[in-house]
C-alpha cells in the first residue's frame, strides 16, 4: 500500500520571549491531537515543543518553531535559529547547559522522539523531532520540506506532492507564476493531476499536467521518479524549478527545459540519472537563492533531509516570493 502525501504550509511560531513557550506547547498538542494522537502521546508532543521552544531561547534569545505533519501519521517539529551555536553532543548529556539551566532538554527530546537529529555551527541551530503514536509501528521516511507563502499569505503559489510505494517513490514541485491566490491554483491544479497516477510516464504526466492547468497562470514544474531496484532517478522539468543530486563527488545540478505548463511548452524531455543509490536529492523553487552549497555546512549533508530543507530555508530565502525546499534521500521506502 502506497503513500500520498500532500502538499502544505510550514507552520512557524515565533519564540522571542518566555510567553511564547506555552502558546507553542498548546499549538502543538492541538496539531497532534487534530492528527489523531490521544491524550498522552499529544503529551509527548506538548512536552518536546516546550523544550525545544526553551532550548531556543537558552541558546539564542530567538527564533523559531517549525511544525508539520510527516505524512505517515507523526508531527514534525523543528527549532531554528541564527545564535552562535551549541556542542550537540554535550548537550544531549543530562546535566550539562551552557545556558545555565538544569540542562534536560536535549536528553528529554531524544528519549521522547522516534526520530531526533541536530545540526549546529557559527550560522546557527536547528533541532528535529519527529513523534507518531506509540502504538502505531511505522518507517521514518527520510525526506523533509519548508514551504512558507510570501509574507505569510494564506495562498501559497508553490505546491509539492510526494507518492510513495515500496521501492519507489515520485515527487513533484510547481510553482505558479506570481504569487497569490491564482498562482496557487495553478500549482493546486497540477498537484491534483500528478496524484491520481504520480508513477505514469513523466512525459506523459507533465502533458495531462499542461492540460489540467488549462485556463490557469501556468506554473513551473519539475516530476523526479526514483526507482530503488533499478537504482535510476528520471528527473523531468519545465521552467525555473531547481533541482541538485548531492553524491559523493561534485554536486549535479539537474537540467530543465523553458516554457510554462499550463500556458506553452515544447514536449519535455526526461533525463535519467543511474547509480544514485545514498545520495541526496533537493528541489527547490525560485523563491530559493541558487548560490548553496552544503560543503559550506560540515556534517549536514549526513543530518536527516528535514533538517537540510530547514536550514537552507533559513539562510537563503530571497524573501521576495513563496519559497519550497524539498529534499530526501534517495533509498528504498515502506510504503
Amino acid at each position: 500500500m502506497g503513500l500520498n502525501i500532500p502538499s502544505a504550509l510550514t507552520q512557524v511560531l515565533l519564540i522571542e520571549d518566555t510567553s511564547q513557550i506555552g502558546h507553542a506547547r498548546r499549538t502543538a498538542q492541538q496539531f497532534s491531537e487534530s492528527l489523531g494522537f490521544d491524550e498522552t502521546d499529544a503529551g509527548r508532543v506538548a512536552l518536546v515543543a516546550t523544550e525545544l521552544a526553551s532550548n531556543i531561547l537558552k541558546h539564542a534569545s530567538h527564533g523559531e518553531l517549525h511544525l508539520r505533519a510527516t505524512g505517515n501519521g507523526g508531527v514534525e517539529m523543528i527549532a531554528i535559529d541564527r545564535g552562535q551555536g551549541f556542542d550537540i553532543d554535550s548537550g544531549l548529556v543530562d546535566g550539562f547547559s551552557t545556558g545555565g539551566t538544569q540542562g534536560i532538554g536535549l536528553g528529554a527530546i531524544s528519549r521522547l522522539a522516534q526520530v531526533f537529529d541536530a545540526h549546529a555551527d557559527q550560522r546557527g541551530a536547528a533541532i528535529l523531532a519527529r513523534l507518531t503514536p506509540r502504538a502505531v509501528t511505522t518507517r521514518d521516511i527520510r525526506y523533509g520540506v519548508s514551504q512558507h507563502s510570501l509574507h505569510n499569505d494564506p495562498h501559497c503559489g508553490d505546491a509539492w506532492h510526494l507518492a510513495v510505494e515500496p521501492g519507489r517513490f515520485s515527487v513533484m514541485m510547481a510553482d505558479g507564476l506570481g504569487h497569490g491566490e491564482y498562482a496557487e491554483q495553478a500549482a493546486q491544479a497540477g498537484e491534483e493531476v500528478f496524484a491520481q497516477n504520480a508513477f505514469m510516464d513523466s512525459t506523459v504526466l507533465m502533458s495531462d499536467m499542461h492540460i489540467g492547468m488549462n485556463g490557469t497562470r501556468g506554473a513551473a514544474m519539475a516530476v523526479a521518479q526514483y526507482d530503488a531496484v533499478a537504482d535510476t532517478l528520471r528527473f523531468t522539468g519545465v521552467g525555473n524549478i531547481g533541482g541538485s543530486l548531492i553524491g559523493p563527488d561534485k554536486p549535479r545540478g539537474l537540467a530543465s527545459h523553458p516554457g510554462i505548463v499550463g500556458v506553452q511548452f515544447r514536449k519535455a524531455q526526461p533525463f535519467d540519472y543511474a547509480q544514485v543509490a545514498d545520495q541526496l536529492l533537493i528541489l527547490y523553487s525560485d523563491g530559493l537563492q541558487s548560490r548553496w552549497n552544503l560543503s559550506d555546512y560540515p556534517g549536514l549533508v549526513h543530518r536527516h533531509p528535514a533538517l537540510i530543507a530547514a536550514i537552507l530555508h533559513r539562510d537563503f530565502c530571497r524573501g521576495r516570493d513563496d519559497v519550497t525546499v524539498f529534499v530526501i534521500a534517495l533509498e528504498a521506502i515502506d510504503g
